[in-house]
């Protein structure tokens, strides 16, 4: 007999907040940290696709963030909150060079085991009920419920997660 589907873990807005407050935005990894965690709340971007995000990929005027061959080597365009983008600007100031937009303290890229490790760590560090289940797709999840219940809107939020086929949503 097949087990019945259970509902993914979701953030509560009260959660979201006390996670993206954990980094130290004064500590250049504290920055990124947050940064990571508010762009996969805010565009809802696979684990891998966070970490192969280029500067390229933002465009700081329009707020539009380019996802590059994401799963099924699938492009998208998702746009982030103007609040989002002044963080992000912030951290463009003080990064290491590299070519990757979040890129770990010698300019390499970041392992989406750290990234994973990392959230597990704030949702923990904040409290968060179940904290050893939130995982960047958790923030994947969250991002999608937040936007249909936003827009009550499938096919929007299909789009946005780059899903070919509407029961995958």
């Amino acid at each position: 007999m097949a087990r019945p589907k259970k509902l993914p873990k979701v953030l509560t807005p009260e959660e979201q907040r006390a996670l993206v407050a954990q980094p130290n935005p004064r500590y250049v990894s504290g920055l990124r940290n947050r940064c990571l965690i508010r762009v996969g709340l805010e565009a809802g971007l696979r684990a891998g696709e966070l970490v192969a995000l280029k500067p390229e990929h933002l465009d700081m005027l329009t707020c539009r963030l380019m996802v590059r061959e994401g799963k099924g080597a699938k492009d998208r365009v998702l746009w982030i909150s103007d609040d989002l983008r002044d963080l992000i600007g912030r951290w463009l100031e003080r990064r290491p060079h590299s070519s990757w937009l979040f890129p770990t303290r010698d300019g390499g890229q970041l392992e989406t085991r750290y990234l994973r490790a990392m959230v597990k760590h704030y949702a923990i560090k904040a409290g968060i009920s179940e904290a050893e289940r939130v995982t960047p797709h958790v923030l994947r999840h969250t991002f999608a419920t937040d936007l249909l219940r936003q827009t009550k809107n499938i096919r929007l939020v299909q789009k946005a997660l780059g899903h070919s086929d509407v029961s995958t949503t």
